[in-house]
């Protein structure tokens, strides 16, 4: 019997987590725990995805809640060695823990794990936006550097890591899991009623995330993005389901003028898996500083803008169908111009982006492969 421990804590991990689940509790020989750190303690940003991609409940809920970075991590650490400890005490060591994404929790879990000599598989290894300013990025780093088995969703990350010094036979190219739970949802996605409760229509509108410091913590980068999106509103209806961060800046710096000046904005809370694919899978543009979203947009053939300086998904603008853009207003505009001129991109969907990430990854966790 092998026991694995797979680790998940917000919001972005749940899709990954899903398939990979699946396929290792379909496999013989194979017991698996799952760890809900609870770095995401709001409904829709946690529970709802649970129930909407069937994952199974949690065999363990750590409830680390919000915090600084640093308490956030101490809290997901100590109570992953717990766990452990208290696994191994029983007679159930773990052979492997499995962490995927950037998550404060992902790096926690596998700092943790590698203390206590449990091999530790990342999914999603290798990414790189070459800023350290982001948290996400020293997540990344450390996670890759104490990983053992490092799973990788594109040609990037391969190069990355094998530049970075490790040996090619802990790296292995399996493609984009998150691709997996998108393309065995988009169908149940588009049968949702949220284009008609919304008064949408199919391709006639634009979707908005922004959450990220770099484009809500200044004021005068946030209404400058506010207003353009405002003045394109009403030529093509947006979408905005606002961060918590974000409507809490929008409230502090006193901008909800600027988007109540538009009846076209529709302001939502966080959406549910399925709700949130609807409208994405279906949209004319997606205006975003998510990572996940990048990638999402490239598979459904969707125009991306994507409000970064850099991105640890280069494949999505190399090849797919994002564009940098920054925090520049200026820039957004003319984007948001050319894809509503049909002047925009085409792009393609990576190789390996096919649905099967998970049977390789369980593959390779196996051995099988």
């Amino acid at each position: 019997m092998v026991r694995f421990a797979i680790v998940a804590g917000a919001r972005p991990n749940f899709m990954k987590i899903a398939p990979i689940l699946r396929q290792l509790d379909e496999r013989d020989g194979v017991e698996t725990a799952l760890i809900h750190t609870g770095q995401h303690y709001d409904r829709n940003l946690s529970d709802v995805f649970f129930e909407e991609l069937g994952i199974r409940k949690p065999d363990v809920s750590l409830g680390v809640g919000s915090g600084s970075h640093a308490q956030q991590t101490a809290d997901v650490m100590v109570a992953i060695e717990k766990v452990l400890l208290e696994s191994a005490e029983r007679g159930e060591p773990f052979d492997r823990l499995i962490v995927v994404g950037d998550v404060n929790s992902t790096m926690a879990a596998a700092i943790a794990a590698t203390k206590l000599h449990v091999p530790v598989a990342h999914v999603e290894a290798g990414l790189r936006s070459f800023d350290r300013t982001m948290p996400e990025e020293i997540n990344r780093l450390v996670t890759d550097a104490i990983s053992d088995l490092l799973l990788c969703s594109e040609p990037a990350g391969v190069e990355n890591l094998l530049g970075e010094g490790h040996g090619e036979s802990s790296v292995h190219l399996v493609g984009n899991v998150m691709i997996d739970t998108l393309l065995t949802q988009v169908e149940r996605a588009k049968s949702q009623s949220t284009l008609k409760r919304l008064g949408l229509n199919p391709g006639e509108y634009g979707v908005v995330t922004l959450h990220r410091p770099s484009n809500v913590d200044e004021k005068n980068t946030l209404s400058g993005l506010l207003a353009v999106l405002t003045e394109i509103s009403e030529r093509m209806p947006l979408v905005f389901p606002v961060h918590p961060r974000t409507r809490a800046r929008i409230e502090s710096f006193g901008l909800a003028s600027i988007l109540e000046s538009s009846s076209a904005v529709k302001l939502l809370d966080p959406q549910g898996y399925l709700d949130f694919l609807c409208l994405t899978s279906q949209a004319r543009v997606i205006v975003t500083d998510s990572g996940g979203l990048q990638e999402e947009s490239t598979a459904l053939g969707v125009p991306c803008l994507t409000m970064r300086a850099n991105t640890e998904r280069p494949i999505t603008c190399d090849g797919g169908t994002g564009t940098l853009i920054g925090s520049d207003a200026e820039a957004l505009r003319a984007n948001l111009e050319a894809v509503l001129e049909g002047d925009y991109k085409q792009g393609v969907c990576p190789e390996l982006w096919d649905g099967k990430a998970a049977t390789r990854i369980a593959d390779v966790l196996l051995g099988t492969q």
